[in-house]
């Protein structure tokens, strides 16, 4: 899986560096490979296109945390939404600990410093890892927080994305201080299928995002992370200082929206995709007119 890992990055790049040159006009604004990583490229490329006047290239999909860290840091993307905590462990390599504002002063101090990438303002929510069950097994077994879990995981299957399986924050550190055991060890999944592998009994617990839309439609119970484990989450722009240099426009359109995105604003939005099958830009445009953030 590892090797797989790095044949991918470097085949991605690679097929990137022939995509654009670096002083083209464009703004490229790029994404991981979940549903909420979409919306958020959509909603900021339609933002910036309406406020900022610029011509906004789409490049979402491009795989995990990593991928898209190394596609910014080279040039092929100029924008995405990266999440606090995940800077902090995945990226920076440190250890999941410090409250919101701290994780954010040190992941924008490290990021300019080693990278020299801006990370903007706070969009306004935040998406931490949520452990989640069936809802009728939470109900049968009093489930309420990831301790209680623990006194039942022996006899429960988990699945868990690759990703959670190796970053600093994700599932050694949360075993160790769940003192979790499951029976076996855990299946490792594409995120787009934790939710259904738990919803038909193939697993019984999985990994996923608070504000995934799906989990209250399916009658699935996140559990609370009653010992603190995971650090803050807050979702965060992620920008290459030469653009916002290049392209003025693009600190105003950012600023309009800094802090104003709550979780159940998120959580709407990620249904309407995921739970409702709608069309990504028609959703993102819808939101962005209700808000008053574009023209109708």
């Amino acid at each position: 899986m590892r090797r797989g890992t790095i044949l991918a990055l470097v085949f991605l790049l690679s097929w990137l560096g022939g995509c654009r040159s670096e002083h083209d006009g464009r703004l490229v604004v790029g994404s991981k490979n979940f549903t909420e990583q979409i919306v958020l490229a959509e909603l900021l490329a339609q933002l910036v296109e309406a406020r900022g006047g610029v011509d906004v290239q789409r490049r979402v999909n491009l795989g995990g945390t990593l991928l898209c860290h190394q596609a910014i840091r080279a040039g092929q993307i100029d924008l995405y939404v990266e999440y606090t905590g995940t800077a902090l462990t995945a990226v920076l390599g440190e250890k999941p600990a410090g409250n919101a504002a701290e994780v954010l002063g040190r992941v924008r101090e490290e990021y300019a410093r080693r990278f020299g990438l801006r990370v903007g303002e706070p969009l306004g929510f935040e998406n931490t890892f949520a452990i989640v069950v069936r809802g009728d097994a939470a109900r049968q077994f009093g489930l309420k927080t990831i301790s209680d879990l623990a006194r039942h995981a022996p006899g429960w299957r988990a699945g868990f994305g690759y990703e959670f399986m190796e970053r600093p924050d994700g599932f050694k550190g949360l075993a160790s201080t769940y003192k979790l055991r499951f029976n076996a060890t855990p299946r490792i999944m594409e995120l787009g299928l934790l939710y259904r592998a738990l919803k038909e009994n193939q697993v019984d617990v999985v990994a996923g995002n608070s504000t995934d839309g799906v989990i209250a439609a399916l009658d699935l119970v996140a559990l609370e992370d009653d010992r603190g484990y995971f650090p803050p989450y807050q979702a965060v722009p992620v920008v290459r200082w030469q653009v916002l240099e290049r392209l003025p426009g693009l600190r105003e359109a950012l600023g309009a929206i800094a802090g104003k995105i709550s979780a159940e604003e998120m959580r709407r939005l990620n249904y309407a995709v995921d739970g409702e099958q709608r069309d990504v830009k028609a959703v993102v445009g819808g939101f962005l007119r209700s808000r008053g953030w574009v023209s109708p």
